[in-house]
This record gives C-alpha cells, sequence and structure tokens, in this order.
C-alpha cells in the first residue's frame, strides 16, 4: 500500500512497496511531488514496468566494470578499442554520473562536443555506441526504464570510394613485391583479411582440391600478437585459382604442416605495419599505387570475383562476411553489371513470344477440376 506522509516543513515521505514486497521511501520537498511520484509508480507496477529509483545511482564508471566483464565474447582487439573509447572518450564525461542522470539531451550535446573537437565521423559514432551499448545492458538489469543514447542524431560518415585493382595492377604490384609475390596475389584473389593471411599454416592449404581453409588469425593488441579465430568467428572454404597452385607448392615447399607459410624475414610472424614499410608500401609506390593498404586487396579480391561471374552469396563465403546483406552493403556496386545481365536474359526470354501477327493469341485452356 502507498502513502504520503508529512515529515516536517517542506518535507514529505512517499511510501510504496516493490513488486517483491519490500518497503521502499523516497523524500520529496512538495507533496504534488510526492504523489505524483507515487501514481508512477503504481502504474508501472501494474505494467510490469517498475524500475527501482535506488537501481540507477550506480555511476557510469563503475556499471562500466560490470559491463565489461560482460563482454568475453569479444575478440581481444574488439575488446581493447572498447577500453580504449571508455577510458578516452566516455568516462571523462559520464564517470561520476549515475545512470539515472543521464539525459538524453546531454548525450546528444556530447556527441556534438565529439565532433567539434575534431573526431571523425566515423569515430564519433562508434564512440556512441559503446556508450549506448553500455547503456542497453544498464536497461535490460533493470537500473533505468529506457537508454537516453537512443535517438541521438549522429554525424554522416562519407563513405571513401573503395579502389579495385585490375589484374594487370595486381600482377604489377605482385612482381614488385619480390619474396612475397604469392603473398600479394593470395590477398588479391582469395580476399584474406591480413590476420588471415599471416596465420595460414602449410596443413589448412589443400592443394589438390584447390582450396584453403581459413580457421586462425593474427590480430595485434597493444603491441602484442593475440592467436585467435576469423573475425566472424567461423572457419570457411576458399578457393585457389589455378594459377596459384604451383607458387603455393614451391612457398610450402620442405614445410611441417603446422608451421606458417609466410613470414618475416627474420622468421617472425608477419606484422602488416612491419610488412607496409619494408615491402608493400614501396612496392606499391614503384607500380603507381601510392597509398593503397593490403586491406584494399581484400576488396579487389571481390571485385575480380564479381566480374568473373560469382554471385553475391558466393562473395559472401569467399570473404566470411556474417550474410549476404553485409556483403551488399560494402559491394553493392560491384553487382550492377548482375542485374544488368538480368535485365538482358529477361528481355532476350520475352522477345520470343513478342513477335507481331494479326492473328489473336490463344493461351491453352486450364483443365477442369473434376477430370
Amino acid at each position: 500500500m502507498s502513502s504520503v506522509e508529512q515529515l516536517g516543513k517542506d518535507r514529505w515521505r512517499a511510501r510504496w512497496r516493490d513488486p517483491g514486497g519490500r518497503q521502499k521511501a523516497k523524500t520529496f520537498t512538495q507533496k504534488g511531488l510526492a504523489d505524483n511520484f507515487l501514481r508512477n509508480v503504481d502504474a508501472a507496477i501494474r505494467t510490469r514496468t517498475y524500475i527501482d529509483p535506488s537501481a540507477g545511482n550506480v555511476k557510469v564508471g563503475d556499471f562500466a566494470a560490470k559491463w565489461m566483464s560482460a563482454q568475453g565474447h569479444l575478440k581481444p582487439s574488439t575488446r581493447a578499442t572498447y577500453e580504449s573509447i571508455l577510458s578516452k572518450h566516455v568516462f571523462p564525461r559520464w564517470g561520476s554520473t549515475p545512470l539515472l542522470k543521464v539525459a538524453h539531451e546531454n548525450v546528444a550535446v556530447w556527441v556534438s562536443g565529439l565532433l567539434s573537437s575534431g573526431l571523425s565521423p566515423a569515430t564519433v559514432r562508434y564512440v556512441h555506441r559503446v556508450f549506448s551499448l553500455l547503456l542497453d545492458l544498464a536497461v535490460r538489469s533493470s537500473r533505468i526504464p529506457r537508454n537516453p543514447a537512443t535517438g541521438v542524431r549522429l554525424p554522416r560518415v562519407q563513405i571513401a570510394e573503395k579502389r579495385f585493382l585490375s589484374h594487370q595492377e595486381v600482377n604489377a604490384l605482385a612482381q614488385a613485391s619480390g619474396d612475397y609475390r604469392v603473398a600479394v596475389l593470395l590477398l588479391s584473389y582469395c580476399g584474406l583479411r591480413w590476420g588471415e593471411l599471416a596465420a595460414l599454416k602449410v596443413c589448412r592449404v589443400d592443394l589438390p582440391r584447390h582450396r584453403l581453409s581459413v580457421a586462425e588469425a593474427f590480430s595485434e593488441v597493444r603491441g602484442k600478437l593475440i592467436w585467435g579465430t576469423p573475425e566472424s568467428h567461423q572457419a570457411r572454404s576458399v578457393p585457389i585459382p589455378g594459377f596459384l597452385v604451383d607458387d603455393l607448392t614451391v612457398a610450402m615447399a620442405g614445410k611441417a604442416p603446422d608451421v606458417l607459410i609466410f613470414v618475416s624475414r627474420r622468421g617472425a610472424v608477419l606484422r602488416n605495419l612491419n610488412f607496409r614499410r619494408d615491402v608493400f608500401d614501396p612496392a606499391a609506390t614503384a607500380v603507381g599505387l601510392d597509398g593503397l593498404t593490403p586491406h584494399e586487396l581484400r576488396h579487389t579480391a571481390a571485385s575480380l570475383a564479381v566480374s568473373a561471374g560469382a554471385n553475391v552469396k558466393a562473395v559472401q563465403r569467399m570473404l566470411g562476411h556474417a550474410s549476404t546483406a553485409m556483403t551488399l552493403d560494402v559491394y553493392s556496386g560491384l553487382f550492377e553489371d548482375d542485374l544488368d545481365g538480368v535485365a538482358e536474359q529477361l528481355d532476350a526470354g520475352a522477345r520470343v513470344y513478342s513477335v507481331c501477327t494479326d492473328a489473336p493469341i490463344v493461351l491453352p485452356k486450364a483443365e477442369s477440376a473434376g477430370r
């Protein structure tokens, strides 16, 4: 049973029992405020949307520690990114703020300030996403009734135009890469991520079947190499073009099954930054492809596959995307030619029955249901 009692001048106490039967109380300076509060409490209990007011008093910084402890499913690199975002951008503004005091309009002002501080639109969106995920857990934990970060207007990200190399450009880049020619060709024709290439072992390559299995990957977290699974956590089988079979045979010759195929000149794991500095960047500059990155060869693999007739499902499986929708989001422009081809085939098929004659076209009668 809820009630309001006067404690003294300008002091009123609202009492109620939560859904678990526990006695609760909150003090107000006006009776009207206490009455209105209890009406909202009673309505929330009836509609099963009740939130204990004291549950939202936990500070964002303290709750973030609980949130991060629940992120065991994240890859180490993603977890490190989340932690960096919290310490650099979220905690300075929200760390000491109780969850219940995080207001939608203040989140909007904060997001605007991040953009004004010089952060890129993509980074601002990522920072907002991390904070919003944290607040989502607060909602699911019944600490706040709704996520105050939802609906905040975010800056638009201008998508950079992707660079797709031709067969001739890929060949020139590979030749300029010297001892790492085969590695460049694999990136360009098999669509591997850098960490997947660096972790590729001899036992993962089936030359007779022209297949390689992508089941492991390296990532770098704060300068340390972490051995793990591919980005999607799913192993996949990738086709190897026939012209690469002989080159891979040479690259794997004499190596044990569990040995890495591509390593640094000192025999260590290939690190992206070192490889770019010592091999890739000079090779790209030498053939007129300044600014090219190894990851852009993944785009090239998608482009060359589509131009060879691969459909969206095949490209998705090759690249290891979580869904065909993701593939289309990234490479929708590549499939425009496919749509043109479909239209041409439909047109050709329709024209067979579009011969103009004076005689009316009579369609065969359907048989009656009783026969």
